[in-house]
């Protein structure tokens, strides 16, 4: 077996085994009990706060709507497109169910982390806001050796998921489309990174806020009109997806089969993976919002949980099984094309191709700032130029290189980075009822 494998091995077997998985989604569960399902009664009022203007007076770097944009640019991405038919492929209609829930009790936690984020940030040397796990780790539980343990392997993942997996992902995507070699698209993309990324966070919210709705809306629409053209099988495969859910899938033209536990671990891992919920990088990007409430920018940051996976990969998953290619016998971002290329032919190829693109870009984009965030907490501002540079060198390089061990070992350092995040939120849960109630007795 070569290292490659071998680290695979356990990052799916230890890392992010059912013992992750279930602790992911059990502190989700206790946040929404503890916070008296909050994000579930309060979401319409969360969608609606997203589309406010919020006071340019408070204290911040961005507005509250490009915090999430900035944050979405991270999370919706290949999850979205690959993580869902890698889900259903291995795990059946019924992973997606799991998917749902993963998702449901994973707002509570985007909530959680958002509060925590904005009440322990501090201004840095350039005066910029800085704040996530490694602060409230720090600066709340005590521990700052939890907090340096987070910043190292956030760092760390941010070049492997947040970068050069990604490149990679874009430039196998235009050559199979366009047959660019992909010297050529890595270097278009290291340029276009190195004019976004140089100028900091408000230029990264600035393009994000532009790139992220209208690439999720151009994806959306594609996926709808399947759907429009499918409507009489969409509640056949609501339906499938709710029985599978506790039934398992029989085995059905390519399709293997899969019991309730597959559906289960690929659910909740594949829904883990599109939306990030207790990884504990979006709070990152939320910490930097022009707020003087937490609980108000947590409530604008648990949206992007619903949006990325209850209407994104709902959209995905639901183009897959009404177009009935899920047993076919194709896997990831291959079978999300053939799904949209059977829905709209002639089109649907190019709809899937071009939001992979824009995704991954997106993605690289919102990683940039997390694992700058994360240097800079371990190294200080100083080197954060030239963070930057090797930033931009590894967008290069990743779409010139075979990624296999660089995907497993960027897996390993997500899970390592949502331990002592999810430790932070367990400990500080009481924090978080504090600020919520605070932020409802000011509004009424």
């Amino acid at each position: 077996m070569n290292i490659s494998g071998f680290v695979k091995i356990v990052s799916e077997q230890y890392v992010w085994g059912p013992p992750m998985l279930v602790l992911l989604v059990g502190t989700g569960l206790f946040l929404t009990i503890r916070l008296r399902f909050l994000s579930l009664r309060k979401l319409p009022h969360a969608l609606r706060l997203v589309f406010t203007r919020g006071d340019w007076k408070d204290q911040g770097d961005i507005t509250p709507f490009q915090a999430l944009t900035t944050a979405l640019s991270a999370t919706v991405g290949t999850g979205n497109i690959a993580g869902v038919a890698t889900a259903i492929a291995a795990g059946g209609p019924g992973a997606v169910f799991w998917m749902w829930v993963t998702a449901l009790v994973g707002m509570a936690t985007k909530y959680s982390e958002a509060v925590l984020a904005v009440k322990y940030r501090e201004q840095d040397e350039k005066g910029e806001m800085s704040g996530g796990p490694m602060y409230y780790l720090e600066k709340g539980l005590g521990w700052k050796w939890l907090g340096v343990s987070f910043a190292i392997f956030g760092a760390v993942a941010a070049f492997g998921i947040g970068n050069t997996v990604q490149s990679n992902s874009v430039a196998d995507a235009v050559y199979d489309s366009w047959k660019i070699p992909p010297l050529v698209t890595g270097m278009f993309l290291a340029v276009l990174t190195a004019l976004v990324i140089l100028g900091g966070i408000k230029s990264i919210a600035r393009v994000t806020s532009f790139l992220v709705p209208l690439m999720a809306a151009f994806y959306i629409i594609g996926g709808m009109a399947i759907l429009i053209l499918n409507a009489a099988k969409i509640p056949g495969a609501l339906a499938t997806i709710v029985s599978d859910a506790f039934t398992g899938t029989a085995a059905v033209g390519g399709f293997a089969g899969a019991g309730v536990r597959m559906a289960i671990i690929k659910g909740v891992s594949r829904g883990v993976f599109s939306n990030e919920a207790g990884l504990g990088s979006a709070p990152i990007a939320h910490a930097a919002a022009k707020t003087s409430y937490p609980a108000r920018q947590a409530l604008i940051a648990m949206t992007g949980t619903f949006l990325d996976t209850i209407v994104i990969c709902t959209v995905t998953a639901l183009a897959i099984i009404t177009t009935g290619v899920w047993h076919n016998g194709g896997t990831g971002a291959p079978l999300t094309a053939m799904a949209f290329d059977q829905g709209l032919p002639g089109r649907g190829g190019f709809i899937v191709a071009l939001g992979l693109i824009f995704f991954a870009f997106s993605t690289i984009l919102g990683w940039a700032y997390y694992g700058e965030k994360c240097i800079e907490y371990l190294l200080g501002a100083k080197v954060i130029r030239y963070y930057r540079y090797l930033w931009v060198l590894a967008v290069l390089l990743g779409a010139n290189l075979k990624l296999e061990l660089v995907w497993s070992v960027a897996d390993v350092m997500n899970g390592l980075m949502a331990l002592p995040n999810l430790i932070g939120l367990l400990g500080l849960s009481g924090v978080v009822v504090a600020e919520t109630n605070r932020f409802w007795k000011g509004m009424f």
